[in-house]
């Protein structure tokens, strides 16, 4: 593992979830304990977390409940959500914070290493395995998940990896504070053209403890002095006392590797793709690579499936990059115009102040497979598209599983992580189906009927599952297949196509 972040760390912990050995290295002397960072987490990485003995992430994390948009002082709308289901759908937390708990994770597991002070300055491979040089040191591992951040250069270059974009000219600026704000505590606040701020914008995120994160706009080169960011502030929360925990200034980029697999190397988060951080897709895209890598390696180390299906994950995050980026690109073009034309859809938008037209960015979503080579397709379970902001898909094949409570205790993903799951509806032959798929794939795979994990049928009529149908679901929690009136072969065919598996070997 290359990259001691979060996307490293979570790599890690669920390789060792699957029984392998990691050696994680990173650059730096040590953690680093200061900075926001990466702060808004959504659901779907709170349960991976959760899944390596990182909950507390969720639990110590604050979700805010008010949205407030502002336009030149004045509140154009606002909208509020309550909590629903077994996880908060995103909670704000510090990545100084998070990378602490996930250590606390990797300390409990003696199955990974962590060396310091280890800059990898090249990859090469063979067909037995890759090698890691850190100067004149050399490792040797079967394989490598580079995790090291938009810095790794010379790691995409070893490989033969470009790594083309654009960078954004404006600056932004964010300072972490401390202050006692009454009513502030569980609202987001986007302010477009503030007259303290004028032609730009500022975001102000609540946080644990007390603690705010502030995000200005600011224009090229602009350095404010410490004063001037006291000031800014001030200008923000009035004369109340606050303390300034924490300061830096960046340029956003918007860049995507050519590969996100070469060979028995698979790049993961900044590492591979960079994007502004409205709408919170940069770390909320690298936990999802950083699964999809994990149980892929693991499947293909173990034995349990061929090397193509490495190749799988090229495919399925490449795309999820390209779609993030995408979303990620439309929102910056309206938050940072780049010519007169774009100025004056902005203006002409917030002025008219309607609510969906308004670009403050769209959160993070799980991507779905639905055109992966590992999903089969089903005509009477069509992906219609994305939904409208806030909502969800109904289950389809490609599409996560919901994650709903059971009535005898825990969530239905929590059923996911060991394997391939196939749950059966009321009319499949449960000992069929097993002694059938048995034959298929020595991976570990459990057959299970709903209406064991809940006799009263409500989860069946939470996913829409008919008594003859089977679902295939993979061990990143997306839904593999949904096979109606199901047949114990072509489960057997679906399965195997999950796993890249010879048609002949089913």
């Amino acid at each position: 593992m290359i990259g001691a972040g979060p996307v490293g760390q979570t790599a890690a912990l669920l390789l060792a979830r699957w029984g392998l050995s990691v050696l994680v290295l990173d650059r730096a002397h040590g953690r680093s304990r200061e900075g926001s960072k990466s702060i808004c987490q959504q659901r779907d990485v709170l349960d991976i977390w959760s899944s390596v003995g990182a909950g507390r992430v969720a639990e110590e994390g604050l979700t805010w409940t008010t949205a407030r948009t502002y336009y030149r002082g004045r509140e154009l709308f606002s909208w509020s959500f309550e909590h629903q289901g077994p996880l908060p759908p995103f909670v704000n937390i510090s990545q100084a914070r998070t990378e602490r708990i996930l250590d606390e994770a990797i300390a409990a597991q003696p199955l990974i290493e962590v060396r310091w002070d280890h800059e990898v300055t090249a990859i090469t491979q063979d067909a037995a395995g890759v090698t890691v040089h850190c100067g004149e040191r050399e490792l040797r591992a079967p394989y490598a998940v580079a995790c090291a951040g938009a810095g790794a250069r010379a790691v995409r270059e070893s490989l033969g990896v470009s790594f083309d974009g654009e960078t954004f000219a404006d600056q932004f600026l964010i300072c972490d504070i401390r202050a006692d704000l009454p009513g502030w505590e569980h609202e987001r606040r986007f302010h477009f053209d503030p007259d303290w701020n004028p032609g730009r914008q500022v975001l102000i995120h609540p946080c644990p403890e007390g603690t705010f994160r502030i995000d200005w706009q600011i224009p090229p080169g602009a350095v404010p002095s410490d004063a001037e960011v006291g000031e800014m502030i001030r200008r923000i929360i009035g004369e109340r006392d606050h303390e300034l925990l924490w300061r830096t200034t960046y340029r956003f980029h918007s860049r995507l590797a050519s590969r996100m697999r070469v060979g028995r190397v698979l790049l993961a988060g900044d590492c591979a793709h960079l994007m502004a951080p409205f709408g919170a897709r940069g770390l909320n895209s690298g936990v999802p690579d950083a699964e999809n890598a994990a149980w892929k390696v693991a499947f293909v180390a173990n034995g349990w499936a061929p090397e193509e299906l490495l190749e799988t994950y090229h495919d399925e995050r490449h795309a999820a990059a390209r779609e993030n980026l995408e979303v990620t690109g439309t929102t910056m073009r309206f938050l940072a115009p780049r010519d007169e034309r774009e100025r004056a859809r902005r203006r002409a938008v917030l002025d008219g102040g309607v609510r969906e037209e308004i670009d403050s960015a769209r959160f993070a979503e799980p991507y779905w497979y639905v055109d992966s080579p590992l999903t089969t397709p089903e005509p009477s379970r069509p992906f219609a598209g994305r939904p409208p902001k806030g909502t969800v898909p109904p289950p389809a094949p490609g599409v996560a599983l919901a994650d709903v409570p059971l009535p005898g205790g825990g969530r239905l993903r929590e059923f996911c992580r060991a394997g391939i799951l196939v749950l059966l509806g009321d009319m499949c032959n449960l000992s069929l189906f097993a002694q059938v798929l048995g034959k298929v794939t020595t991976a570990p795979l459990a057959v299970r009927e709903l209406a064991a994990l809940d006799r009263s049928g409500g989860l069946a009529k939470t996913l829409g599952a008919e008594p003859g149908d089977a679902w295939i679901i993979r061990p990143d929690a997306h839904i593999a297949a949904i096979i109606p009136q199901a047949g114990p072969e072509r489960v057997a065919a679906a399965v195997s196509r999950a796993l890249r598996l010879s048609h002949e070997r089913a």
